[in-house]
């Protein structure tokens, strides 16, 4: 099989090699460190390169309020990833209002950078974010982390 799962907690993700796409889940409560740690963790691999990407914040019960300084640095750290000769999709799915306002702020931070590749959208629902990457047969999304003993 050419899937591969891992965990970055509260971040649960998958690599789909088939469909060249990257897909997340988040769990509980988030922070910028985790946002940072999954960005340099998945992104920093050269077999990612070019790959459509999910992240669903649906199961996110808190997230921590980041400044406006820290989305435009994270935007910037995942533009420095790109690679310009091959764009890519990337898209947020926010239900809550929370999530789906900080989908926006990082959207607008990774469209103002030069460097960036990805075309980011943000959507309320995982069927509009699967449209929206052409993704017909949607693949099983990461499951929940263990409960810690």
């Amino acid at each position: 099989m050419t899937d591969c799962s891992r965990t970055a907690m509260p971040i649960m993700y998958r690599i789909d090699h088939q469909r060249k796409l990257v897909i997340a889940r988040g769990y509980g409560a988030f922070t910028g460190d985790d946002i940072f740690s999954y960005q340099r963790d998945v992104w920093s691999g050269k077999d990612v390169v070019g790959y459509d990407e999910l992240v669903d914040m649906t199961f996110v019960t808190r997230t921590a309020r980041p400044t406006p300084e820290q989305l435009r640095n994270l935007a910037t750290l995942a533009s420095q990833m790109d690679l310009a000769s091959a764009p890519s999709r990337f898209a947020i799915v926010g239900a809550g209002d929370d999530a789906h306002a900080l989908g926006l702020a990082f959207q607008k931070q990774r469209q103002l950078q030069k460097r960036s590749s990805k075309d980011v959208g943000v959507f309320r629902t995982l069927r509009e974010a699967w449209e929206f990457l052409n993704v017909v047969d949607p693949p099983e999304l990461p499951p929940p982390p263990a409960p810690q003993a």
